[in-house]
């Protein structure tokens, strides 16, 4: 990595510490005014358009606004204040008028169009193809083809969304800080384990509260439903976490969702009904793998068939656990985790907790990049003098076999107040070439583990431990890419339903004994997982896997269901608890509101396409399956998967990449396989 590399990516990365939230707005507005300018220059040029002098300069002054936005938009999620809540929710409107601007003109439709249809269209490369062809596709699903008082109802509606789905994430968020609980005695909290307990401490202490303080931010939350023998402070937390941002619980109206959702179901059905779709389920299959609505629903009633007697039969041994080994008259759901765990503990003689110790972070951070250095022959290095937004954010660059600079990226792992729970890969910097060379692509990692406590490392569950894989092969897509055009680099251009193969494929290493041996070290004697440990917490590996699938099952068909039906129809909890009843073994209280925090499809990307982490899991299965085959570390396997997955991005159809990849079409028999599902 040469000392010009880091100073180019140096030139295109947010400094984070000069960023004015009372600016931006004002900022912005310039930036959108010196785009449109160019814009106008461009498609005024009276040279016939070609991708030289009209692709690559578009190009640009997208990237230019992209590099402004995005760390924006970062701390929106990781960093949020009332300064920058107010500047995001002012600059988002704008932003959003002027992309649906972009898609309406026909002067750009034009410019695309005689790109395609014109002499050097051949010459092309198949990137280069994919982006023109994106593009036209965008506009039409952009409203290019509306009349004017359509067009206009379009843009009004896309930005009536941008408004409500921000209001929804900031809902979750401040619902989910506004709850906290004070203990003083520790005798409340029995079953607690010391980790917990210390965040507990440590909670306290930032409020300037004695005892502990709960919250509920995952890892406080999760620690006390799984282990805390206080069924009524169990009870108590979950009834605030399910009720979060709703009509119920304890801050019952104060930042309910349900209007937000009702208004975010409306414009997104006469947004697509303006379209000419059916629905909006129909709108969002547009950009992705699967080919219509009935594809989909049909995929998910298999899989929930196939999973449904596993399911049943987890769920009958773990009531009959809970009231004949625990002694509860009734399994609540505020004892599923809790016996879960205790049901754990006596079939495998393991729990989650017993594996901390083995999961320091830095040793698993150590051991996902050997991990990948073993499997795609990168090499992972700290870069220093990068600005941040916050003192434990990490900075690393990764680079090839032949020592070139590949991509940099952010690492923020802990919970923090202000910051969105959860975890996520976007991008900061997308890679794209121009006449100056390579503009070197970064991501933001982000996730939500417990934090160091008293200066102490942070110890990471194995669940955590999968989420940072999952997030990390996210981030390999999006910087190993070696496409050169920033529309298909990365997972620019990747269709929704395709994005999580990389993602959930690369979770496969936090189970094999062979990356194990260097994923994990006890904190204290740095051995990694003995064999014995290893064989107790494999063997568990698929405990209650047909619950769990049918708990993403229950959430993928309750948001395709929901966005297949004409809002009003049915009501959103009515189209719930049908799915529920359906698919889900396990009854909930008639005041869960789940669908009142799904910021994945209410604020997130995969409104009717939350289906997408189940069929991707077809191909990551599939894919993990030839490693199984030809060796977990095989390099020839590790360098096909690289070239034929990770460095093409969107610039291919992704089914063909992953055939190119396997030598055939997907097979759904590894996934069920590999969740104790097989018949």
């Amino acid at each position: 990595m040469t000392a010009s590399d880091i100073d180019r990516v140096r030139t295109t990365l947010p400094q984070f510490s000069t960023i004015d939230p009372t600016k931006i707005v004002a900022k912005l507005s310039d930036l959108l005014t010196q785009n449109r300018q160019g814009i106008d220059a461009l498609l005024r040029d009276p040279s016939a358009k070609t991708w030289a002098n009209f692709v690559l300069p578009f190009e640009e002054i997208g990237d230019r606004l992209n590099r402004f936005w995005s760390p924006i938009g970062h701390l929106h999620g990781v960093a949020d204040s009332d300064d920058l809540r107010e500047a995001y929710n002012a600059a988002i409107t704008m932003l959003t008028d002027y992309t649906s601007e972009l898609a309406q003109s026909d002067d750009l439709a034009n410019a695309f169009r005689n790109i395609r249809d014109g002499d050097e269209f051949a010459t092309l490369s198949l990137a280069q193809h994919k982006v023109v062809e994106n593009a036209l596709r965008d506009f039409q699903l952009g409203g290019i083809d509306l009349d004017e008082e359509k067009r206009l109802r379009f843009r009004e509606l896309s930005a009536e969304l941008a408004t409500l789905t921000t209001q929804f994430s900031e809902h979750v968020l401040d619902a989910t800080q506004a709850w906290s609980k004070n203990i003083l005695s520790a005798d409340s909290l029995a079953g607690l384990p010391a980790d917990a307990l210390s965040l507990a401490i440590q909670n306290a202490r930032n409020k300037d509260e004695s005892g502990y303080t709960l919250t509920l931010d995952f890892p406080c939350y999760m620690p006390v439903m799984s282990y805390c023998d206080n069924r009524e402070l169990r009870e108590e937390m979950y009834t605030a976490y399910v009720t979060r941002a709703s009509d119920q619980g304890p801050y019952a109206g104060k930042f309910d969702n349900s209007n937000t959702i009702d208004e975010i179901l409306i414009r997104r059905f006469e947004l697509a009904k303006l379209l000419g779709f059916s629905n909006f389920a129909e709108y969002s299959l547009a950009t992705k793998m699967a080919d219509s609505t009935a594809t989909v629903i049909e995929f998910l009633e298999d899989l929930a068939a196939r999973s449904r007697p596993s399911a049943e039969q987890d769920y009958e041994k773990l009531k009959e656990f809970a009231i004949e080994e625990i002694g509860l008259d009734s399994l609540e759901p505020w004892d599923m985790a809790y016996c879960t765990e205790k049901l754990r503990e006596k079939a495998y003689s393991f729990s989650q907790q017993e594996l901390r110790p083995y999961f320091p972070v830095d040793r698993v951070l150590t051991g996902l990049f050997e991990t990948v250095q073993r499997l795609f022959g990168i090499s992972v290095s700290e870069i220093d003098g990068i600005d941040t937004w916050h003192p434990d954010v990490l900075f690393r660059g990764i680079r090839d076999r032949e020592d070139n600079l590949r991509g940099v990226f952010y690492l923020d792992l802990f919970a923090r107040d202000h910051k969105r729970g959860g975890a996520w890969m976007d991008e900061c910097v997308v890679r794209r070439v121009d006449a100056t060379g390579v503009q070197y692509p970064a991501a933001y990692l982000t996730c939500n583990f417990t934090p160091p406590i008293d200066g102490k490392q942070s110890l990471l569950t194995h669940d955590e431990v999968l989420t940072l894989f999952h997030e990390f092969g996210h981030g390999l897509h999006h910087m190993l890419t070696l496409v050169d055009q920033a529309a298909v680099s990365g997972i620019n251009g990747v269709p929704w339903d395709g994005v999580e193969l990389p993602s959930q494929f690369l979770e496969n290493w936090a189970w094999e004994r062979a990356a194990l041996d260097f994923i994990s070290g006890h904190i204290d004697s740095g051995e990694a997982l003995s064999e014995d440990l290893y064989a107790r917490m494999h063997a568990a590996k698929d405990f209650q896997a047909g619950m769990q699938m049918l708990r993403q099952i229950e959430f993928a068909l309750f948001d395709f269901t929901l966005h297949a039906q004409e809002p009003g129809t049915m009501p959103v909890q009515t189209v719930l608890n049908q799915i529920r009843q359906k698919i889900a073994v396990a009854e909930v209280p008639a005041f869960n509101r789940f669908q009142h925090g799904f910021s994945h499809i209410f604020a997130g990307g995969y409104a009717a396409g939350y289906y997408s982490y189940k069929w991707a899991e077809v191909l990551s299965a599939d894919a993990f399956s030839r490693f199984e085959e030809e060796g977990v570390f095989n390099q020839d396997t590790g360098r096909a998967f690289l070239e034929c997955i990770l460095e093409r991005g969107g610039s291919e159809d992704t089914m063909e990449l992953f055939k190119r990849f396997r030598g055939r079409e997907p097979d759904i028999e590894p996934l069920l396989r590999h969740a104790g599902l097989s018949r």
